[in-house]
């Protein structure tokens, strides 16, 4: 089970992946362990470079999550690859990382490929980015699952291209507006370097799939540096409903800020993992519950309440759409009820047209939280019994 490569290769696969760790647009997971070479020396090893993330049914995927360069010529105020950071980088030719990425997979050790990379001439760099996937699907027949990253001002060719090789694309926004960027990256230009490239690759892959063709099947993400740029949560949140709703975005992630020594943010306060959480709990509302980034329980600066979910503090403050009788009401009525999810409401609708539902065991057998549901239910005009909770996250 040991990769067959030079010492020199290995340890540049192993330092490279332990740096692209700080690229969220992917479900997060941790490394995964793996058997070192003979022939290895002291520092990265090969394990820091592969991903364990929840794939669909959520079985782990561990994936090969690697830069291609981790020397950068943009002065990212957040980010350890910045312009004149003091860090030891490398860089992999496109037929070294191709040649690893194989015997990776071939061993069983990736089942998949998310490459990303510092930036050296956005044009050269993508290029190289690009070749290293045309060798992974050509060369070596690859036919599993690539995550490539678009590059800011990546040309329309180049995006094409890789509509055409990766099942997933994304582009790092960081933050919801040009006012919020400057604070974090002065060097890219939100609109025209970050936004249109998402936009030209939501119209390559539409135009692509008219003809036929299978293009970017796992659709497109971005990611958002929460914290730094003083950023409220509505501005996070409207930022990705209108990607999700104009650009086709499948996924937005949120990264709690945290500060590193050496950057002109290392003095910053991090951000609360908390914050993270109710992010990625409101923007499952957006995307799986049916709402609008208007109905959100925002406070008067436009932050998410840390005391609760979010779903269940719309609920508390909506107590007129309340309670919904699970036998009658649709599955949008049920989505919005604390404790039901897309799961769940699909379970409930299934199960009632067979038999009347009578009790909290019954939905919890259907994979709600039952008792978080209870106040907020009837069946058939009747309130159940429920223990009153202290706490909900």
């Amino acid at each position: 089970m040991l990769i067959q490569t030079t010492p020199d290769l290995y340890q540049k696969v192993g330092l490279l992946g332990s740096q692209a760790q700080y690229d969220l647009c992917e479900a997060q997971g941790q490394p995964t362990p793996l058997p070192a070479p003979e022939a290895s020396t002291s520092g990265p090893d090969v394990s820091d470079s592969v991903t364990t993330v929840i794939g669909q049914g959520g079985r782990p995927v561990p994936l090969l999550r690697i830069l291609q360069t981790s020397a950068c010529e943009k002065n990212c105020y957040y980010c350890p690859f910045r312009a004149g950071r003091r860090m030891r980088r490398n860089t992999l030719a496109p037929d070294e990382l191709a040649s690893a990425f194989d015997q990776m997979q071939r061993k069983g050790l990736v089942e998949g490929l998310f490459l990303s990379s510092g930036i050296i001439g956005t044009g050269r760099t993508m290029d190289r980015m690009l070749a290293t996937v045309e060798l992974v699907r050509q060369k070596y027949q690859w036919r599993g699952y690539i995550h490539l990253k678009l590059l800011p001002n990546a040309e329309e060719a180049q995006i094409e291209r890789a509509a055409l090789l990766a099942d997933r694309l994304s582009v790092n926004l960081e933050a919801p507006n040009e006012a919020r960027l400057a604070r974090l990256a002065p060097k890219k230009d939100f609109d025209h370097g970050l936004i249109e490239p998402l936009q030209r690759a939501w119209a390559i892959v539409q135009r692509l799939r008219r003809q036929g063709r299978a293009v970017a099947s796992a659709g497109a993400v971005t990611q958002f540096v929460v914290g730094p740029a003083g950023e409220s949560d509505q501005e996070l949140l409207a930022a990705s409903q209108r990607l999700y709703r104009q650009m086709g975005l499948r996924r937005a992630y949120y990264s709690a800020f945290n500060p590193i020594d050496d950057t002109p943010l290392q003095e910053e306060t991090p951000t609360p993992p908390l914050r993270q959480h109710r992010l990625y709990q409101a923007d499952f509302m957006l995307r799986q519950y049916g709402f609008d980034v208007a109905e959100l329980p925002f406070d008067g600066q436009g932050n998410l309440p840390n005391d609760r979910d979010p779903k269940l503090a719309w609920a508390v403050q909506h107590p007129e759409s309340f309670p919904v009788e699970i036998n009658r009401a649709p599955q949008a009525e049920l989505l919005r009820v604390p404790g039901i999810g897309p799961r769940g409401a699909t379970a409930i609708v299934q199960a009632r047209r067979s038999s009347r539902l009578r009790s909290l065991e019954e939905l919890q057998r259907l994979g709600v939280r039952s008792q978080q549901a209870a106040p907020y239910i009837l069946f058939d005009g009747r309130a159940p019994n429920h223990q009153l909770r202290l706490f909900t996250m």
